[in-house]
């Protein structure tokens, strides 16, 4: 399943086509320049996120497990909630709610993304904050924790605190789609450079601990002029396992998991496409969605 484009299981898609830009959707007419004085939250936005693409993905996978068409979601650890966004736009009933923490994102995230909805698309997403392992939204069809965000939780018994309350919030016929990384470049000191129009985006993996699989993660920005945004994100995580994941998620009260294991291009990369896998060959580095089912 490509994450954009086609709705075939395996089909085989430019898993940017369909793809509207992230500074369109900021509301700039073209593509603007970006400097060390852009604000970062804009810049992640460029750099990391797929939205629509997360949004069609999660709305199929639900499609292919019952059927019929999600209106309820939540994102977890939203941030400047643009998945949230994404979401409202497929289906003039779809409802989002967006949990996160951190006040200041959530701000951010009200002036630049929410507001620049359409009124009526703007009305169906709601802001929570609070933490996720205690949070009361209405039951919702879908939970999504996307771009490694639950990584946060280190030891198990909080992990398992916070998928036992995605279990409890989901109605009957719902779904919880979380995503993973791994390979063995993930447990390495790295410097990862991806050059994208305008600047280049570093992935850095500072520090990893094999004894309790503790990493420490930046994301970095720099631009054309030599100047950059320095460890503008740092993550504090738990390298979680795919198989320590589903057992929690049972452990939790889900029924059943499923990996959607990403495929390979010609020469090694991940396409962009995800089938349902039980088992896979490991790889210097690979990403996975984890799909539970009540």
């Amino acid at each position: 399943m490509s994450r954009c484009g086609s709705e075939a299981v395996g089909e085989e898609a430019d898993p940017t086509s369909g793809v509207s830009p992230v500074w369109k959707e900021l509301g700039f007419k073209d593509m603007p320049k970006y400097t060390h004085k852009t604000d970062k939250f804009i810049l992640y936005q460029a750099a990391v996120q797929s939205p629509d693409c997360e949004a069609e993905f999660v709305d199929r996978v639900y499609w292919n497990e019952y059927g019929t068409r999600a209106a309820l979601f939540r994102e977890d650890f939203c941030g400047t909630q643009l998945i949230s966004c994404e979401w409202v736009k497929l289906r003039p009933k779809n409802v989002a709610y967006g949990v996160d923490l951190h006040k200041p994102t959530l701000a951010w995230g009200l002036k630049h993304n929410i507001s620049r909805l359409p009124p009526r698309q703007a009305a169906r997403v709601h802001q929570v904050r609070q933490d996720v392992r205690h949070v009361i939204t209405p039951k919702v069809h879908l939970v999504g924790a996307f771009n490694f965000s639950y990584f946060i939780f280190k030891r198990r018994r909080d992990l398992l605190a916070y998928f036992t309350a995605v279990r409890k919030s989901l109605l009957p016929r719902g779904l919880f789609v979380c995503d993973a990384y791994g390979g063995w470049e993930s447990q390495q000191v790295i410097k990862e450079k991806t050059r994208l129009k305008g600047f280049t985006y570093v992935w850095e993996q500072s520090a990893y601990n094999p004894i309790n699989d503790h990493t420490m993660c930046h994301i970095t920005f720099k631009f054309p002029n030599g100047k950059s945004i320095k460890r503008a994100f740092t993550y504090d995580w738990r390298l979680w396992t795919l198989g320590e994941i589903q057992d929690a998620l049972i452990d939790a009260g889900f029924a059943r998991t499923e990996v959607y294991w990403e495929d390979e291009d010609k020469n090694g990369d991940g396409n962009g496409v995800y089938r349902v896998r039980k088992k896979a060959d490991n790889s210097p580095g690979w990403n996975a969605y984890i799909v539970a089912v009540p």
